[in-house]
């Protein structure tokens, strides 16, 4: 992604949206990558929609929620940049991966490549379809920190061999806040017949996505996080020529259902059984709330987010004397440090996932702030994440600063 020069004064000019949102009061969320967080306005009118649904449920369900369907539908793939045909809701990215590796069906000895930096849950959704097959998943480690986008292209082709069936990719990273090189990666990996399996959970809405133009064979990601739809609202989107086999976790009526103006795919998905879907319904309504707190529109929010956060990486690491995980060109709206090393005698056991470190419950009960500092990749490792949103404002990153030092000072030598 470029990043944008800007001083302190040019950020301080983003207007923040904080009273849009109905966060707690008094309190600093730098944390919307986690689960994201629904405007007022989004909210009041899923409960609209709830209201009707519950008023007249047969109704709704078998009569008006197609078409609300398709309306937040086409809406999400004018922002994706994706045909319509080729596009449907899951809960969230985590499902849509699931989806995808437990359609296939893999072979012994067959290989399934991620990352080191991979999501947690979707690495174990890998795990779990190479054990029952007898395949193997294959972790490809990426150095850390990183320093150029190629270290990581050519950190995965090098683990690329004959029995590579399939490639899952993080977008953006969620540990370490990295925008991953996903062009370059696709274009390389598919030209040696390897299929690309992007987790896009941070994707929405953080950065611009021409999902069609990727050519990816599958791409999954999350809309309850950047484009700050009420939670459980994902989608999946896959190549056409992908998408013969891939059926979503729950078989319902679309197997033996179809309907007139809709492909097999959307059949299959479309109606999973009885479910709440007003988060999917919500999505139109999301998008359309962000596409005017600013002039110019998504864009011009994405922009707004990632000069945020690239001013506040460069403060912290100034003042603190933080180390970044990577550099500027692979940051979108979030971006991580690591934290000097624990020492054993501090060091609380971890409960994954993830392991999380006692300074992120030092951080909320001293300070009201809310940021993830974990331990990555394993204890003693320890790094933090910051987010940056439309709600967020410079002077909230200054208190972060304000409330670690002192906590994160590197150990002096001895002497």
């Amino acid at each position: 992604m470029r990043t944008t020069n800007f001083s302190s004064d040019g950020v301080n000019k983003f207007p923040s949206f904080a009273a849009l949102w109905d966060l707690e009061s008094g309190a600093d969320f730098l944390n919307h990558g986690s689960f994201g967080a629904c405007p007022r306005e989004v909210l009041a009118y899923q409960r609209e929609l709830i209201g009707e649904l519950e008023r007249q449920p047969v109704r709704f369900l078998t009569q008006k929620i197609q078409p609300l369907l398709d309306e937040s539908r086409r809406i999400l793939c004018r922002v994706i940049n994706a045909p319509v045909e080729d596009v449907v809701f899951v809960q969230n990215a985590t499902a849509g991966v699931n989806c995808v590796l437990r359609s296939l069906r893999f072979q012994p000895g067959d290989e399934i490549l991620v990352t080191n930096h991979e999501y947690n849950a979707c690495a174990n959704a890998a795990a779990f379809a190479a054990e029952r097959a007898g395949a193997k998943a294959v972790t490809v480690e990426l150095p850390l920190p990183v320093d150029a986008p190629g270290q990581v292209v050519e950190a995965v082709m090098a683990q690329v061999t004959p029995r590579t069936r399939i490639a899952l990719i993080d977008h953006i990273t969620s540990p370490t806040a990295l925008v991953l090189p996903v062009e370059e990666l696709t274009r390389r990996l598919q030209g040696q017949g390897v299929d690309v399996l992007i987790d896009g959970a941070h994707g929405p809405g953080m950065v611009p996505l021409h999902l069609e133009q990727l050519g990816a064979a599958y791409y999954t990601g999350n809309c309850h996080k950047w484009l700050c739809t009420p939670k459980t609202a994902g989608f999946l989107y896959v190549r056409p020529d992908r998408q013969e086999g891939i059926v979503p976790l729950i078989v319902s009526h679309g197997y033996n259902s179809p309907r007139p103006g809709y492909n097999r795919f959307r059949d299959l998905f479309d109606w999973p059984g009885t479910l709440d879907p007003t988060p999917w319904l919500c999505v139109g309504r999301a998008v359309e709330f962000l596409e005017k707190l600013l002039p110019d529109g998504l864009a011009g929010l994405m922009r707004r987010n990632h000069a945020l956060a690239v001013w506040a990486r460069r403060m912290l690491a100034e003042r603190l004397g933080l180390t970044p995980i990577g550099p500027e060109e692979m940051l979108g709206s979030m971006a991580a440090f690591q934290l000097p090393d624990d020492r054993p005698e501090d060091r609380d056991l971890p409960l994954p996932p993830p392991p999380m470190h006692r300074l992120t419950d030092v951080l909320w009960k001293d300070h009201r702030i809310e940021v993830p500092v974990l331990y990555w990749p394993a204890a003693p490792k320890v790094v933090l994440r910051i987010c940056a949103q439309a709600y967020n404002a410079p002077e909230q990153y200054v208190r972060l600063a304000e409330a670690l030092e002192g906590k994160t000072a590197k150990p002096r030598a001895a002497v």
